[in-house]
């Protein structure tokens, strides 16, 4: 039996929305094997998040060693990476990795609460990981943080893809659109879906494109597939806790 195996380097969410317990879910719905490499704790739930131990860098390469060297992967998610220390530990370690392994960067920076995840080093060293990604899934604010200029400019200045994700956006129609570092685009427009139950829809959306890849999907089919379970499983959250509640496990 071949199974697709993913690596996520993330953190941990206590509350089981978003993190390594999202990315887990996910992969495990689309068939695969998810593997994990925690890049630090966080104590938080619907209302937002109250504490965060991140790892040292050491034990972060320890856990993508202890992986690769014996399952191996057949591809790469990146979420929250919590310091410039771990960025650079991790982009060290992923460049002696298989080059053609897919990596999808979902460049975590704000929770959905709104809490900030990453401080002005951690994001100034991301330029690393970007350059390694075959996508890149920022959501608006994100977008604006790591590219001024706009998501062309991100794909261009990187090499990989740029998939802008619409639902910090106004309006009741919600856009995104998939750039590749050619200037070719892709654009997918829904109608909004109006709840506040969207805890963990980036970390969802990003291990679900990085299963296609590992399957040997292309990228515009990776994203279709990953934009349709994520808006079924916003429709059957089961609509836990006080704030933004986590998302629910749709029928496949």
């Amino acid at each position: 039996m071949t199974i697709s195996r993913i690596l996520v380097i993330a953190g941990s969410d206590s509350s089981g929305g978003a993190g390594i317990q999202a990315d887990i879910k996910t992969i495990t719905a689309f068939g695969g094997h998810a593997m994990t490499a925690v890049t630090a704790i966080t104590a938080q739930n619907t209302l937002g998040v109250a504490a965060m131990q991140r790892m040292e860098p050491a034990l972060v390469v320890a856990q993508i060693d202890a992986v690769l060297s014996d399952i191996g992967a057949d591809a790469i998610k990146i979420g929250m990476i919590g310091s410039a220390p771990i960025a650079e530990a991790v982009a060290d370690r992923l460049a002696m990795a298989d080059a053609r392994m897919p990596l999808v960067f979902d460049p975590v920076m704000i929770a959905t609460s709104g809490a900030m995840l990453a401080d002005d080093a951690a994001i100034a060293a991301f330029e690393r990981l970007m350059a390694m990604a075959t996508l890149i899934t920022p959501n608006l604010p994100e977008l604006a943080l790591l590219s001024p200029e706009g998501a062309e400019a991100l794909a261009a200045r990187t090499g990989a893809a740029v998939l802008a994700k619409g639902g910090h956006g106004e309006g009741d129609r919600l856009v995104d659109r998939l750039v590749h570092p050619d200037g070719s685009t892709e654009t997918w427009i829904d109608d909004r879906i109006e709840t506040r139950h969207t805890h963990g829809t980036g970390c969802t959306l990003a291990s679900a494109i990085a299963t296609g890849l590992g399957k040997g999907d292309g990228l515009d089919q990776a994203v279709a597939a990953a934009r349709r379970h994520v808006r079924a499983a916003i429709l059957a959250a089961p609509g836990l806790g006080r704030g933004s509640g986590p998302l629910g496990m749709p029928q496949r």
